[in-house]
């Protein structure tokens, strides 16, 4: 029998197999041989956990075991036994208790990514450690006026974020509409990639495919593999999309089908925006409307060259192959899902009423001003090593992150512009913690609408500028690179706000 890695132990370990010879070697002759994935399932949706009576209140075990991903039986991670974990559904103004159950291997932790929430104690406190065997419990109150919408939660122990989200810990949150969106059936899509191994369990990244970013083998919905949805002509529907991928970004298009942007983050538009495709960088969020035409249309991920790591070729560029291979992508893209309609006619869907206007910063007094360069070591060949294993890191204005320093302190109640850099030659999806960002300016260009957004693309060798609204809460929380593997490497920083 092979030797197996430590991530096949730990995922063999949660399977109580590791200490059994004879059921270990069975279950990894079983899984060695690997069928191929299966696609054409109906579109499953996760648990839901709601509301009542003004809180949720819920727990959410992590743990290794065997899961469906693709069709396939795969030793990976999950909430509550389910890739996705379960969606959790509140209101503005109402509280959410979790008690996070820690049954993995290695310390964990969460993070409810976009909510507008105190970062302090037992809330979105991401210096929280949750050990192996024991359990937390997080409370988050919602402020009354917190944007509807979609957002999602995934754990947040540094050095292991990107392995535990990739293993498949994760799920979402929507925050309810305080006047229902005029749409039918809804679906909740949460796109995520990963890579097996030869026993079929969840592949731990090697370095150079973390100093990239990994880019998973397997690209799924739901963990399915273009699973099928089916409507009825002139139906309109609303898909509520998630980027839970590493490193990979989604440059979505359904062609042949009317689509409509309702928001993006916790962004929600006036009005729903006509667009042929849109670009989710990871972590980034769509709520899209869709009015369904007769005939078939495939939900595809087209290529989007995010740039590479010096010396090392054009590295997870898009869709299509396994993690860091150079040239596997198709150029028509990766079939996400595939959506049938047919049957009658659906009644015309009503007009959306008009939400409200997006908050608005640009005529703000601003407090201050800063920059935050992003940057990432020099490559092989490049006068440089390997990365943080041989002393090279990736770091934000020059530092790489240390939970105890402190880099931005901030005002409370006060408006701040921040010009974000990237000196490198890939992109880097920039996260703010607790408080949306408004866009000002992409590569020196205006941006002109209000656009609120929480993970911001900065492009390779570029900038953009930001706008915040340090507003309700005070507290120590994080900014980092959305390229999970990134900031378990160093590219995050710690903000507090006084």
């Amino acid at each position: 029998m092979p030797p197996i890695s430590r991530r096949s132990a730990l995922l063999l370990g949660g399977l109580g197999v590791t200490g059994t010879v004879a059921g270990g070697v069975g279950l990894w002759r079983s899984l060695n041989s690997q069928p191929a994935p299966v696609t054409g399932e109906s579109l499953g949706q996760p648990a839901t956990l709601t509301s009542t009576g003004g809180a949720l209140a819920a727990s959410l075990e992590a743990a290794p075991g065997r899961f469906p991903l693709a069709g396939l039986q795969a030793g990976a991670l999950g909430y509550n036994g389910g890739i996705p974990g379960p969606t959790l559904r509140l209101r503005a103004g109402e509280a959410l208790r979790l008690k996070l159950v820690n049954k993995l291997a290695e310390p964990s932790n969460l993070h409810l990514h976009g909510l507008h929430v105190s970062p302090q104690g037992n809330s979105d406190n991401v210096f929280v450690t949750v050990d192996p065997g024991s359990s937390f419990d997080y409370e988050y109150r919602l402020p009354a006026g917190h944007p509807p919408g979609l957002y999602w939660y995934h754990p947040h122990h540094h050095g292991r974020v990107a392995a535990q989200v990739s293993g498949g810990l994760f799920g979402a949150i929507i925050v309810e509409d305080p006047v229902p969106v005029a749409a039918g059936t809804e679906r909740v899509l949460l796109v995520s990639d990963t890579s097996l191994d030869g026993a079929g369990n969840v592949a731990e990244a090697s370095l150079p495919e973390r100093m990239a970013g990994r880019v998973g083998a397997l690209l799924l919905v739901n963990g399915q593999s273009n699973p099928r949805m089916t409507a009825r002509p002139g139906e309109r529907e609303r898909w509520r999309i998630v980027n839970c991928c590493v490193a990979r970004y989604l440059r979505l298009r359904l062609d042949g089908q009317k689509l409509q942007l309702l928001g993006m983050d916790s962004g929600r538009s006036q009005s729903p925006s006509d667009v042929q495709e849109v670009l989710l960088a990871p972590g980034n969020r769509a709520e899209l409307l869709v009015t369904a035409a007769l005939g078939q249309s495939e939900l595809r991920a087209v290529p989007y060259d995010r740039g590479a790591m010096p010396g090392m070729g054009r590295r997870g560029m898009g869709p299509g192959g396994p993690a860091g291979q150079e040239g596997a992508e198709d150029p028509a893209g990766t079939t996400l899902a595939t959506l049938v309609v047919a049957g009658d006619p659906a009644p015309p869907a009503p007009v959306i009423a008009a939400g409200p206007a997006p908050p608005e910063l640009r005529s703000a007094a601003v407090a201050a001003r800063r920059q935050l360069v992003l940057a990432t070591p020099m490559g092989p060949g490049q006068g440089g090593g390997m990365g943080p294993l041989m002393g090279m890191d990736f770091t934000i204005n020059g530092l790489a992150f240390d939970e105890r320093r402190t880099d931005t302190i901030v005002a409370a109640g006060t408006v701040e512009e921040w010009i974000l850099v990237n000196r490198s030659t890939m992109d880097h999806p920039f996260h703010l913690h607790v408080w949306p960002m408004q866009l000002i300016a992409e590569n020196g260009r205006a941006v002109e609408k209000a656009t609120l957004r929480d993970v911001v693309n900065v492009p390779a060798n570029g900038q953009v500028t930001v706008r915040i609204d340090f507003r309700d809460f005070t507290g120590r929380t994080v900014y980092h690179c959305h390229i999970l593997d990134h900031e378990d490497l160093g590219m995050m920083g710690v903000i507090e706000v006084r």
